[in-house]
């Protein structure tokens, strides 16, 4: 099949890079999205998000025609739906659902825009069963259509489900390397959405069903989960015993079949820390193993927040006339992970949020934005560059590994009352 336009719908992380590299082989694509400010920047040949090298290629899709965005969608070959799944928490936090109403939206969306012969491609990370859902909804708008759940090979729209699995930061190289995992609700949607990955991916694109795609993505991002959440038992293990969890890692990853990661301030992004989740909610007496993980990385944050607690106490016992707005606490990044500005279930953000709660002076250092987030609205916090954190803060609490710290790595170490989260100290 021939896929002269493409529409993306969603173009956020995943969705701008994935239709800037589809453009960039000089096929037509619309972007779709509802957020008016993205898509008069993407039109403009800019990008209003932080991905190296996405610029460039945006910039040249846009002024060589081949990428157009909109707010709403128009009639395409296929459509690559790229939008947000969160997951819903009870009031106890302890039950999690994935959040399909984005997924519900861009259906009945594009909806009108569909015709006999197109394909439409759920990319959002989903619980097991959610493309056959949207399915549902595209049959509902458009009972004139037929689809696959009624239809099978004979029907008028093919569906598939092929998640993303590329790490921000890498996003531009690891769409175009990285295996695709395809699944259709039936071999012939598998076959038409395979072709048009085809069209930009050079890995191997693997054929399999929609639910078995769908808890594909699910498994490979609950294994780092699990994998992480020993790192960070770990590591509150060794401060426990007045241990290097650094040193030891890195002597125990000598031995030839162990590879532990390291640990962190928690575990954030919108797969890691969302995703496991899913599992969970589909069956939760089976997973033991995957909520234990979830629950060790969702607490790492409250560990660290009591080093922070303790790091004050020794200051007013030292201090007796101090108050919480005589301390500064420098923190030293709010992403979820290094060289990004992408603040999506970031757990360093919720530990400055929890110190900024403390009555203390909080200044926060991260050289990937030049503002804070629009919901951070404490009167007792800054944004500030390194520099003047390091001859300020009082307590530096180190809680993203960002380029430009290990760069001034010595000027760290040299402070007192430093909570290192991330290893930037270690020498292992």
């Amino acid at each position: 099949m021939k896929f002269e336009t493409i529409s993306v719908i969603g173009l956020g992380y995943i969705g701008l890079p994935t239709a800037a590299v589809i453009a960039s082989r000089r096929k037509k694509v619309i972007g779709v999205d509802v957020n008016q400010y993205a898509v008069d920047t993407i039109n403009k040949g800019k990008i209003h998000i932080v991905e190296p090298e996405l610029d460039m290629i945006v910039h040249a899709a846009v002024t060589e025609g081949y990428l157009q965005a909109t707010t709403k969608p128009q009639p395409a070959d296929a459509f690559m739906i790229a939008v947000p799944t969160p997951f819903i928490s009870d009031t106890e936090g302890k039950h999690h659902k994935a959040d399909l109403s984005y997924i519900e939206a861009a259906s009945k969306a594009l909806a009108p825009a569909l015709k006999t012969g197109d394909l439409v491609v759920l990319e959002s990370t989903s619980p097991v069963g959610a493309t056959e859902k949207m399915s549902a909804w595209l049959a509902e708008a458009r009972p004139d259509l037929t689809f696959p759940q009624t239809h099978g090979e004979t029907s008028d729209i093919r569906i598939a489900h092929c998640p993303e699995r590329v790490l921000p930061g890498h996003v531009v190289r690891e769409l175009v390397e990285n295996d695709r995992v395809i699944g259709g609700m039936t071999p012939k949607c598998s076959e038409v959405a395979k072709a048009l990955y085809q069209v930009f991916v050079e890995g191997e694109c693997l054929a399999t069903t929609a639910r078995t795609a769908e808890l594909t993505k699910l498994t490979e991002n609950s294994f780092r989960d699990v994998n992480i959440a020993f790192a960070n038992e770990l590591s509150v293990i060794c401060n426990k015993l007045d241990i290097n969890v650094w040193e030891l890692i890195s002597l125990a990853n000598r031995h030839p079949r162990v590879n532990i990661l390291q640990p962190g301030a928690g575990v954030g992004g919108h797969c890691i820390a969302v995703d496991p989740w899913f599992i969970v909610d589909s069956c939760p007496e089976e997973a033991r193993l995957i909520r234990t993980a979830r629950e060790v990385n969702d607490d790492k944050p409250q560990w660290v927040l009591n080093q922070v607690k303790e790091a004050l106490e020794r200051l007013h016992q030292e201090n007796p006339g101090y108050t919480p707005r005589d301390i500064t606490v420098a923190c030293l990044g709010i992403a979820f992970k290094p060289d990004i500005d992408d603040f999506r279930e970031s757990p360093a953000l919720s530990i400055v949020n929890a110190v900024a709660e403390l009555g203390c002076q909080v200044q926060i250092v991260e050289p990937n934005i030049k503002s804070l987030p629009e919901n951070f609205d404490y009167k007792n916090v800054e944004l500030v560059p390194i520099e003047k954190s390091l001859i300020e803060a009082d307590v530096i609490c180190v809680l993203v590994r960002h380029s430009p710290f290990v760069e001034l790595v010595e000027l760290v170490t040299a402070k007192n009352n430093v909570i290192d989260a991330v290893g930037l100290l270690s020498n292992f």
